[in-house]
């Protein structure tokens, strides 16, 4: 027997919307939850087209383009919220199109996983959906690949149209603490190497972050034991949850290390994930809340690096005082409702120096979203303040100390900075040694 997928109706509309106003192949993503009785599809998007149109094959989809678009949409994606599989729109005959269809959604995962830094769990669900809908008829083949296994072949899969699919879905949110020193490469004008050392040292913190106790409405709960109010339809459960870390006694025995400059990262990240309302436990609101944190984190210190790559940096080739300081802000997140009758969101990041238009427009780009800032929740986080100055004072909600640099690393790539994070707000200090 197959998984069965429970599909918002809103994506059933979406998906004949396409079947209307499409000239040729349309590819998307599908998004939604797993849990290891079944699938909850709650919001579909298209791949974006691409402006040289250099797809090859004709009726084929452009592979580097779709799975580029599933890495930039995984971003936006909260804790619980992930790329469930891919979908096409064409009249190309069904069972023509599965290669590609399997070409495709093992691609996705192998690009998405590949910025992960959590370890997956036992529980994880490896099956990975592929839809295939015909425009003229409108029919629907739905099959699952095994993306853990390269042999897999597709197995069948029911799809169901359900409509209020994630009304009732449980959020649990939390503030978790963050404080760690990132060595540097010798080099730190090698990007491949400055982004590689950012990688490990954030995995360190992630390893770290897996062992933390978690606190739901300041209780400790057994792994099996199931959300207060899971299984009510329609009734909203929401949770404060806290994230206790320890110290990594391993970590700090290792003593010095020779490198080329560190990155500190202090203050606090917003983690929140949400949960289908089928029985949920308190192991998976643990399990998520956690993922949100490294990924989100993750997602700011890969967002500046490639934004200092595509400046060219703030001050490159200017020399400075050793007791000059240089402040930059993380991005700092954007929610927004999926649908308006739900509590699941999406969200975006968005740097100090932009607008909530371009909020907007990249919703719109790449999750399909016609978002008006009204919807916008810009309260969870705040952007961080640049002070000016000696920074004493430890960071507080809306603030964070300055990086000190004592020389100019710019180089071709690299600033003397990454992400400093308050529970509202992000910024990272580099301190060069």
């Amino acid at each position: 027997m197959g998984r069965t997928y429970i599909v918002e109706d809103v994506v059933e509309g979406y998906l004949t919307k396409q079947c209307e106003q499409t000239a040729g192949p349309v590819s998307g993503l599908l998004i939604g939850q797993s849990s290891t009785q079944r699938e909850y599809v709650v919001t579909a998007t298209r791949t974006p087209q691409r402006e040289e149109s250099t797809a090859s094959g004709g009726n084929s989809p452009d592979k580097e383009w779709v799975t580029e678009h599933a890495r930039q949409v995984s971003r936006m994606l909260p804790g619980g919220l992930s790329v469930l599989g891919v979908f096409i729109v064409t009249d190309t005959d069904a069972k023509d199109t599965l290669t590609t269809l399997r070409q495709l959604v093992f691609a996705v995962e192998n690009l998405i996983s590949s910025e992960r830094l959590w370890t997956s769990a036992e529980d994880d669900v490896s099956d990975r959906v592929v839809l295939h809908v015909n425009p003229k008829t409108r029919k629907t083949l739905c099959r699952t690949f095994d993306v853990k296994d390269p042999k897999s072949v597709a197995k069948p899969a029911d799809w169901k149209y359900q409509s209020g699919v994630c009304s009732s879905w449980s959020t649990v949110s939390c503030c978790v603490s963050v404080d760690v020193l990132l060595p540097l490469p010798d080099n730190p004008t090698a990007t491949e190497d400055t982004a590689k050392c950012l990688k490990e040292g954030l995995r360190g913190w992630a390893h770290q972050l897996e062992s933390a106790v978690c606190l739901i409405d300041g209780r400790r709960l057994a792994a099996d034991a199931e959300l207060a109010g899971g299984q009510k339809r329609n009734v909203r459960q929401t949770y404060s949850a806290q994230l206790l870390i320890t110290p990594d006694e391993r970590r700090l025995a290792e003593g010095v290390q020779r490198c080329g400059g560190s990155v500190s990262v202090s203050g606090a990240v917003y983690s929140t994930a949400y949960l289908h309302s089928n029985k949920p436990k308190a192991r998976q609101a643990e399990k998520l809340l956690k993922r949100d944190a490294v990924s989100t984190l993750t997602t700011r210190a890969q967002m500046l690096l490639e934004e200092l790559l595509t400046s060219g940096g703030a001050s490159e080739g200017s020399s400075r005082d050793e007791h000059q300081r240089e402040q930059f802000c993380l991005p700092h997140r954007v929610f927004c409702p999926v649908e308006a009758s739900g509590p699941v969101c999406v969200c975006d990041y968005r740097f100090s120096d932009e607008g909530l238009s371009e909020v907007i427009d990249r919703l719109k780009e790449m999750l399909d979203m016609d978002a008006a800032e009204k919807d916008l929740d810009i309260r969870r986080e705040t952007p961080a303040e640049v002070l000016e100055g000696d920074a004493a004072d430890e960071p507080t909600v809306e603030t964070a100390e300055a990086l000190q640099s004592k020389r100019n690393y710019f180089g071709a790539a690299m600033a003397t900075t990454v992400a400093l994070l308050a529970t509202a707000a992000s910024m990272l200090y580099l301190n060069d040694v």
